[in-house]
């Protein structure tokens, strides 16, 4: 994206509103954001936006390619101003942290159907699940009885687990840049392949 959000809504033939321009700014420096995200986030920025006035931004954003929209299956959808590329995204079963990871290199036998049945095939879908590195390490220091100190990512200095009530949640470790996706199976389109 230029790095002018105006001229870029108004070269893609779009009418320049704050309303557009608060969730094309929210969107850019919120990646995979849900759309009740970008509405407080815009709603911070310019003090008024309606939820559908964000809903309505946010698709026609993305009929114009200026955005992409990321549909977790079983979550709500996600939005990212990184498009043009084919990069896929790698999500924690635990938390739900979303990340970018870009397209696999060399051969990919499985972004190639065995058989087309004469479809003109133009995309590709890839999805990544696992843990994120707190929450894998967070199970590892449960399963030693330890926790990492909290808020260090990596290698922190176990110490002895508190015993938690049952239903406690557990704390967030999402950045600015992570969101939140609810555990399953996402289906994820790519670009040019």
């Amino acid at each position: 994206m230029p790095t002018d959000p105006a001229e870029f809504l108004h070269l893609n033939g779009l009418q320049v509103t704050a309303q557009r321009l608060a969730v094309l700014h929210v969107v850019s420096t919120l990646p995979h954001s849900t759309a009740e995200a970008v509405a407080r986030a815009a709603r911070a920025e310019i003090g008024a936006i309606s939820r559908q006035s964000v809903y309505d931004t946010l698709s026609l954003l993305v009929e114009k390619r200026l955005i992409r929209r990321i549909q977790p299956v079983g979550s709500p959808a996600r939005y990212e101003a990184r498009v043009g590329d084919n990069h896929h995204h790698l999500i924690c079963r635990v938390c739900g942290r979303m990340v970018d990871v870009d397209c696999a290199v060399g051969a990919t036998p499985c972004l190639t159907a065995s058989e087309s049945f004469g479809y003109e095939i133009d995309e590709a879908e890839v999805v990544y699940w696992g843990r994120c590195p707190e929450c894998a390490a967070k199970a590892q220091a449960t399963a030693r009885g330890t926790i990492p100190a909290r808020g260090r990512r990596g290698g922190a200095e176990p110490r002895l687990a508190k015993p938690k009530p049952a239903r406690e949640p557990a704390p967030s470790t999402l950045s600015s840049t992570d969101t939140q996706v609810s555990p399953g199976a996402e289906r994820r389109k790519h670009h040019g392949q």
